[in-house]
This record gives structure tokens, C-alpha cells and sequence, in this order.
């Protein structure tokens, strides 16, 4: 495929309704995809202007100020800002080298987050105390964390500051710092910059940190396709075997194998990789079966390639850890996301669109799993986080006539497409590199954020590439599961010659075809009752009039209302009184994290007045809210829909913690919202809703109620918005 057309992408991602801060941040994974998504005037707490030309001399100072925000968010000066905060707040004050221990026992645990934080601390006692060493170790720290975090530009401009930093301590600085820049190139798949990097480590490092930048070597050079050089250096690691380095070992040497052209002595060693016993045994025999398949396709048997990667699918299921640093010290980055995309890909080639699409509905629940396993104040449920993973044939049987589940799953070089319907699936094998779909989802919403006309030829494009070959009934009811990239894709927004894709059809998302079926198995008719909160009272510069304005203009709507506003939205407030609705409604900022998706949070109004800052809620709390009687959750709040995309999966952040708790509807905003458009859209969607509509044409109803409106016929006014879940929702009149 072409690319389609490229217009110049920034690194910009946020929300009109989001302040600055760390945890704000869209890391370089989103900088693509939610490009420039703050600098459209008529956002949120402002009135609605005419498109802005397509200059971006044009930005008023205040979108100006926001993208700078973004573009800084990441820097040391914010960061130590953070850090001078964090710091006030500890109870117990740590040395900054403490602070670095804890940053690194965070990253090796997976807590991306938590690492950096603990960093920015260490930083801020670094400058305190005028300690360039301290000040060296926590930018190494950062690199660290951003690089596991797969942030990889922010953590290479900290590795550059700790190397200029820390010609003093090169074991502790300059060989880790040395080890992620040859990381981030391997991850660029750039493995002669990787080899060049690993080799300044090397020469660097401690007789203990050795081995692993051997490893490193090692893998870079297969990489490179030098066998020879690989195998000298993996000969200098002969002690590993004995450490707990010993697995990667063994899936380092069947690889190498591999690339010497010896599939039959591969396929032994992979075989002699798995174990029998132990905690890690899934996880070590997922990789010993993923690479016999490779082993098996090597030596042109098909057949036992997928049964050895079915069986590394089936140890997925029950993989204890979710983070392996060992992983990336090594620069073996491995996921297990990949041998689902292998396998997808086999059984594709094979003519099995049906198992592809349930290899593609595991994968989901697999990388969910990943980000909240052990992290919850709670035990996760499994069952409930993910539910039971559906036959198609239940799938199938839980759809109406005129409704259909379109599913989509990327990989490297093209995406696999199904459309599930009562009647029958079909599957379709689009011709799409996830790399070119990155950047055209990207440019879309780049071209709709921007108020650009070329929003129309790209929706057009990107239609024809993606719903044109699918063959959609007319008028279908569609359910859209979405993958990658394609999460931040406004469907409703897409366009052919019989109009954008909201006028020929109603949509509604989902993680999964299996969530999708679950949530709408739950209460479709509720009772008229809403608990709205809006305009937290924080500081000035948070003030949202249009936010109080907007829940104050919907509780008429209903039977039954509470609405909080200013001083009254606080934490306790919402805990006590949103789990009472069957409808909850939240009108203030959010912060979209893709650090850690746990960290994502709504900000809500500090119970002590005057306020010295927000109060936030985390996407971790949501999970252990008791929301088992609220149907509906509408975040009217920029960018609630982003957060952290895991391969294979949706996007993390608060969908799933909502989901979790007990919701099973959620209505949710891709980019800043205007405050006219978005009160029209929440006015007619509950109008719609409380006469007895279904959520997904009530939705529908409100997105061609704005788009009729000639001053905001453009996608960024009427698009914003996306229903996911329970898509069959309506209210009792």
C-alpha cells in the first residue's frame, strides 16, 4: 500500500481540559497518532469558532501555551517541579540515593510511573545538595524507565544528559546509560547503532553487568546478520547458563542457531529450553514453543509450527508476571503479543479466518491482564476483568438481525478484518502495514483536531482502505473492535460517496467481541436517574464554567438527579454518591497517562478550601469503586478515551476500569471538546436516551444533531465523542 499522504506530525497530545503535569503526558507511542490534539480553538472553555486555516501560525496563544505544555511535560524542569511536590508531600524524607533505589526496584517491577517519580525526587535533592553524581544516577534512572516504559525519545535525551554527566562514575553511569541508547536503536531496528552503543557499555561496565551487554551483543549481531560475530560473542558468555539469566540464554542460542542456518539443532535446543517446573515455567515454555515453531517453519513443516505455537498460547493463559526486566537488559525484548501475531498470521495464510479471530479475542485479554495484574489494591477478578472468553458461535447468538461486529487486528505488514454476524463471519486480510496505519490515523485526526479541510480526503481514504472492502449491509448496527492505531480512529468520522460513516451507520465500540456481548447481557433498560459532577473547584486556571453549565442543562432530562459542582466535587463526594446513580456524568479535567495507564486520572476538587491543587483520581482507584448498579458513565472530559495502547489490546486507562467496576456503557472524548457542540451532544444524546432510544442511536442522533448545525459541520465538533460497551442501553420513560 501507498502511504496515504503525509501531512508533518508533531509531538503534541492533550487536552483542553487537562493542566500540565507528568502524568499528563502522551508519550512518544501516541505522539503519531494524537498529534496536535490541543490546539483547536473553540476547545473546551471557549466559544465555538470557525475552522482555523491550516497554518500553524494560526494557533492563538493559548493553544501555543498547551502545546508547550505538552512538548515540556516530559523535561527536567517539570519534572523536578514534580519532584519539589512529591518531595513536600513525603512524610519521611529519603536521601536522593534512596530515592534512586527506589526508582530502579519500581522499574524492574514494571511501575513506570512510580520509578520516574521516585527519580524526580532524587533530582530535586541533587540540585539541593549540589551533587553532580546524584544529579548523573537519576537521569540514568529516567532513561531507564522511559526506555522499559517504551517511551524511547524521552529516555534517550536522559541517557545523553547522564552520559555528559557521568564521565566520573562510568560502572554506574555510563555503561547502563551506554546500554538503553543501544537498546532504543534495536527497538528503532537500527542494530549496527545497537552493536555501536552495546560496545561503549561493554567497555564501560562491571564485571557484573558483563554479561547481559554480551547478550545484547550477541542479539544485535544476529540482527545484523553476522552469525559468525554472534557466535564469537556468545562464546564469551559460557558462565550465564548458570545464573537466572539461564533461560534467555538458551532462547538466545536456538536463535542463533537459527541464524546459522541449523533449524534441526534450533529446534533441540528450544526443546531443551523448557522446563518442567517452577515459577517462571509457563513463561519460560511459551518462548521454548514459540521457538520451535520457528524451528518447524525453518525446517517447511507448517503443521507443527501453529500446533507449537497454539501450545505457547495455551502457557500464555497462565503467565504469573507481568514486567520481565531481564528481558530488556538483555535486549531480547520480547512480548507475548508476538506470538499471537505469528500465529494469527499462520492460521491466515492457512484460510482460517475463525480461530484467527478467537487467537485475536485471547490476545486482548492477555495484554489487559499484563498492566493490572498485581497492582491493585484489590486481588483481580479475572473473570470479571476480562470475562469469559466467548465461543463465536455465543458471539454469534448474542447479535441481532441488522447488527454486526466489526473486528480488527494489525500486524507488521498488513491487517486481518472480521465481520461477525448472526448469520456467519467473514474474514478479510487488508493489505495495511501497521506502520503506514499509524501515520494515516494520525494525520486524520491531526487534519480533524486542526480544523483542516483535508480531515474529508483522508476520512475518505482510510474508508476505502478500511470499510469499503468489508461489505456492510446498509443501515447495519455496528459494533467496531478496534486494534493499535485504530483506537484512536474517530470511525464515525470516515466517508464515502453516500456520506460520513455516522449517516450510514450507528456505531459503538468495544475492547472485544467477548466484552462487547457480556456488557450488553447486563441491565439494557434503567431507571431515570443521574448523578452528574462538574467544575471542580481546583485554582483558577482549571475553572470549566462551560463544564457546570453543561450538568447543570442535562439533570432536567431526568426522573431522578444529584449534581455536584465547584467546591462540592471532591474524591469522598464521588465515592459516596456516584455508585447511587444508574447514570453518571463527569464534566472536569482528565489526564491521560501512557506511562502507566494506572495512573491515569480525573481531577477532582481537594476537600480542604482554598485549594492548593488537584485532587486526582486514579484509573487504579475506579477498579475498586462499587458501581454495580450504574449503567452509564460519560466522561465529558478531554481525551478520556486515550491512554496507553497495549499490542494486541485496547487502550488502557479508565475504560476498563469502569468496565471493571460494575459500568457497562461508557460514552468518552478522543480529543479537546467545544463547549456549544458538546452541550448540544449531551442534550440531545440523554434526550434521545431518556424517551427510550438505545444508547448507539441515541448517539448517533447526537453526533448528526451537531453536524446539522452548518457552524459545526466540521468532525472536530461532532466526532469527539465514542459509546463504548453496552451498546443496546436505553432509560425507562
Amino acid at each position: 500500500m501507498k502511504p496515504i499522504e503525509r501531512i508533518a506530525p508533531a509531538r503534541i497530545a492533550a487536552g483542553a481540559r487537562a493542566p500540565s503535569g507528568a502524568a499528563w503526558r502522551l508519550g512518544a507511542a501516541l505522539a503519531l497518532l494524537a498529534a496536535l490534539a490541543v490546539a483547536t480553538p473553540g476547545a473546551r472553555g471557549q466559544t465555538a469558532q470557525k475552522a482555523p486555516p491550516a497554518r500553524d501560525e494560526a494557533l492563538t496563544p493559548a493553544a501555543r501555551q498547551a502545546e508547550a505544555r505538552v512538548r515540556d511535560a516530559e523535561t527536567i524542569a517539570t519534572l523536578s517541579q514534580e519532584g519539589r511536590l512529591l518531595l513536600a508531600r513525603d512524610q519521611v524524607k529519603l536521601d536522593g540515593y534512596a530515592y534512586c533505589s527506589m526508582s530502579v526496584a519500581a522499574a524492574e517491577r514494571g511501575d513506570f510511573r512510580q520509578s520516574i517519580e521516585a527519580a524526580s525526587r532524587a533530582l530535586v535533592v541533587a540540585r539541593q545538595t549540589d551533587n553532580a553524581n546524584l544529579a548523573a544516577l537519576s537521569r540514568r534512572d529516567l532513561a531507564i524507565a522511559y526506555s522499559y516504559a517504551g517511551d524511547l525519545d524521552d529516555a534517550e535525551r536522559y541517557a545523553k544528559e547522564a552520559i555528559a554527566a557521568g564521565e566520573k562514575s562510568p560502572e554506574q553511569v555510563l555503561a547502563p546509560a551506554h546500554k538503553v541508547l543501544g537498546d532504543i536503536a534495536a527497538r528503532r531496528g537500527d542494530p549496527a547503532g545497537a552493536l555501536t552503543e552495546y560496545r561503549a557499555a561493554l567497555a564501560a561496565a562491571s564485571e557484573r553487568y558483563r554479561p547481559m551487554v554480551l547478550l545484547s551483543i550477541t542479539n544485535a549481531q544476529i540482527a545484523t546478520g553476522d552469525a559468525a560475530g554472534a557466535r564469537a560473542t556468545f562464546g564469551q558468555t559460557s558462565g550465564v547458563e548458570k545464573t537466572l539469566l539461564a533461560p534467555l540464554y538458551r532462547r538466545i542460542e536456538g536463535n542463533l542457531l537459527l541464524a546459522e542456518n541449523k533449524p534441526q539443532a534450533a529446534l533441540d535446543a528450544f526443546i531443551a529450553s523448557a522446563t518442567k517446573g517452577g515459577t517462571d515455567a509457563s513463561y519460560d515454555n511459551l518462548w521454548a514453543h514459540e521457538g520451535m515453531g520457528r524451528a518447524y517453519l525453518a525446517l517447511g513443516d507448517r503443521r507443527k509450527a501453529r500446533e507449537a505455537w497454539l501450545a505457547a498460547l495455551d502457557d500464555s493463559e497462565t503467565i504469573r508476571a507481568r514486567f520481565r526486566s531481564d528481558e530488556f537488559k538483555t535486549g531480547l525484548f520480547s512480548d507475548t503479543q508476538t506470538v499471537f501475531e505469528e500465529t494469527i498470521a499462520l492460521v491466515v495464510e492457512d484460510g482460517d479466518y475463525p480461530l484467527a479471530w478467537s487467537l485475536s479475542e485471547k490476545s486482548r485479554s492477555r495484554a489487559l491482564l499484563d498492566v493490572v495484574r498485581n497492582r491493585l489494591a484489590a486481588n483481580v477478578d479475572e473473570t470479571q476483568l476480562n470475562g469469559r472468553a466467548l465461543s463465536l458461535d455465543d458471539v454469534r447468538g448474542a447479535l441481532n438481525p441488522g447488527e454486526a461486529i466489526v473486528e480488527y487486528h494489525g500486524l507488521a505488514d498488513r491487517m486481518i478484518a472480521w465481520v461477525v454476524r448472526r448469520d456467519g463471519i467473514q474474514g478479510f486480510t487488508l493489505p495495511i502495514p501497521r506502520k503506514d496505519m499509524t501515520l494515516a490515523v494520525g494525520d486524520f485526526r491531526t487534519a480533524i483536531i486542526r480544523g483542516r479541510p483535508q480531515a474529508l480526503t483522508y476520512g475518505a481514504k482510510l474508508d476505502a482502505l478500511l470499510v469499503a472492502p468489508l461489505g456492510l449491509r446498509p443501515n447495519e448496527r455496528l459494533v467496531i473492535v478496534p486494534n493499535g492505531a485504530l483506537h484512536y480512529m474517530p470511525f464515525q468520522a470516515l466517508r464515502n460517496a453516500q456520506g460520513f460513516m455516522i449517516q450510514r451507520h450507528a456505531l459503538a465500540l468495544a475492547p472485544s467481541a467477548s466484552v462487547a456481548v457480556q456488557l450488553v447481557r447486563r441491565q439494557q433498560r434503567i431507571a431515570s436517574n443521574l448523578v452528574a459532577f462538574g467544575n471542580p473547584r481546583i485554582a483558577p486556571e482549571f475553572d470549566l464554567p462551560g463544564a457546570e453549565a453543561e450538568v447543570r442543562a442535562i439533570g432536567p432530562l431526568f426522573a431522578r438527579r444529584e449534581t455536584f459542582v465547584q467546591g462540592d466535587v471532591t474524591r469522598k463526594t464521588f465515592s459516596d454518591n456516584a455508585p447511587e446513580g444508574r447514570i453518571v456524568h463527569v464534566a472536569t479535567h482528565a489526564q491521560a497517562d501512557t506511562i502507566d495507564p494506572l495512573h491515569s486520572r480525573v481531577l477532582l476538587a481537594p476537600a480542604k478550601q482554598p485549594a492548593d491543587g488537584p485532587d486526582p483520581m486514579l484509573a487504579q482507584d475506579i477498579y475498586n469503586l462499587k458501581f454495580d448498579s450504574v449503567a452509564l458513565v460519560t466522561l465529558s472530559a478531554c481525551e478520556t478515551a486515550l491512554g496507553r495502547i497495549e499490542r494486541g489490546d485496547e487502550i488502557m486507562g479508565f475504560t476498563r476500569a469502569f468496565f471493571y467496576a460494575g459500568a457497562s456503557a461508557l460514552l468518552v472524548s478522543m480529543w479537546p471538546v467545544s463547549d456549544e457542540s458538546t452541550a448540544l451532544t449531551m442534550r440531545t444524546f440523554y434526550g434521545s436516551l431518556t424517551k427510550g432510544e438505545e444508547a448507539i442511536d441515541a448517539m448517533r442522533d447526537a453526533q448528526l444533531a451537531v453536524l446539522a448545525e452548518s457552524r459545526f459541520a466540521h468532525p472536530f465538533y461532532w466526532a469527539p465523542f465514542d459509546l463504548m460497551g453496552n451498546w443496546r442501553l436505553s432509560v425507562a420513560r
